[in-house]
């Protein structure tokens, strides 16, 4: 199923493109990406390439078969919209930031077609600002979000038809991940693992995924605040014992939208991978 597919996208396939780069907030030059002009760079790995710490990309309307691999840097990476750029990689995942320092990417669909194990976006240690994006059919996760100095915040993005979750959170991260929509992707909509891993999950609408909403497993923490998790196959939230959570695992309902789930709100297991044979 197309992402125009689905009514709940229907309202954003109509938004113009951003036609102008806005004002670059670091001060330096704006390097412009276009494939169909021949003064512009060919794809946005070309301009970062020759991009200083100030320097801000602007991608225009596209579709580029790229890798985006930012590290040891800011970055500052601004698309024409997520309807009208489309950055693909079929070797590897799309976006990969190792330690970025800072700045903002926004406006563009990440999606990986390939065959092997990737995401569409891998974050590691890094601190920066994505928002108004699109991650889609990552073979892993969606976006995986890692390490004890990741500390991005990830706001307003689309997160959807990924094989496994749509945000997996783990390896003592602490992200800011506020306002995505996650559906249709084939476990959770959002999952997070591992001791030190301590995610802000605020306003994040999670629907439609083929197990449930949002899962906390292997002495995971979370504050969880205004989430809606609807219509997924399962529950609302599966979590499993050990795991913390503000508020209180009780007060949860009160505090998200967790019921309109077939199984309920939330289920504590040992086994929170069990209905996939883990």
């Amino acid at each position: 199923m197309a992402p125009s597919d689905l009514p709940y996208l229907k309202h954003e396939v109509s938004e113009p493109p951003l036609h102008e780069p806005p004002p670059n907030p670091a001060g330096g030059r704006t390097l412009i990406v276009d494939a169909s002009d021949p003064g512009a760079y060919v794809r946005p790995s070309a301009a970062l390439k020759d991009a200083r710490d100030d320097d801000q990309i602007f991608v225009r309307p596209g579709t580029y078969e790229d890798k985006v691999f930012v590290t040891e840097r800011p970055v500052l990476l601004v698309g024409a919209g997520r309807e009208h750029v489309q950055i693909f990689s079929r070797r590897s995942g799309p976006l990969y930031l190792q330690r970025v320092t800072g700045g903002r990417i926004s406006g563009m669909t990440f999606r990986y077609v390939g065959s092997d194990q990737h995401s569409a976006m891998n974050i590691l240690d890094s601190t920066c600002t994505i928002t108004n994006c699109r991650a889609m059919e990552g073979l892993l996760s969606g976006v995986v979000i890692y390490g004890p100095n990741c500390r991005p915040s990830f706001m307003d993005n689309d997160v959807c038809f990924n094989r496994e979750s749509g945000i997996f959170v783990f390896g003592g991260a602490k992200p800011y991940v506020a306002q995505n929509r996650c559906y249709g992707n084939h476990h959770f909509g959002i999952a997070v693992r591992d001791p030190g891993s301590h995610p802000d999950l605020v306003r994040n609408c999670c629907e439609r995924n083929m197990l449930s909403g949002m899962l906390l497993f292997h002495q995971a923490e979370a504050m969880m605040l205004n989430n809606i998790c609807r219509d997924n196959h399962y529950w609302g939230l599966v979590t499993t014992p050990e795991c913390q959570t503000s508020p209180a695992r009780e007060k949860l309902g009160t505090h998200n939208e967790l019921a309109s789930n077939p199984r309920g709100d939330v289920q504590v297991t040992e086994q929170p991978l069990g209905e996939i044979g883990r």
